[in-house]
């Protein structure tokens, strides 16, 4: 596949990140953009870099045709 084709659509998406705002707002973004959450969110603590870290697993749904990917 070349370097500037989009990378194919997945419908199950894992984020992961400090418990901070710039996490909640990734998160903001792609339910608003119609994914939905999966299951409860998961935090650990992280010595090194002193913070909490967050994962939150999302998916789209499968009664749901894929979004097109946009042309920047």
């Amino acid at each position: 596949m070349p370097a500037s084709s989009p990378a194919p659509f997945k419908r199950y998406r894992l984020l992961t990140g400090p418990d901070d705002a710039a996490f909640c707002q990734r998160v903001s973004t792609l339910l608003d953009q119609g994914f939905e959450l999966h299951g409860s969110p998961a935090l650990t603590y992280d010595p090194v870099r002193q913070c909490v870290i967050a994962a939150q697993a999302i998916i789209w749904p499968a009664d749901r045709p894929a979004p097109q990917p946009q042309n920047d």
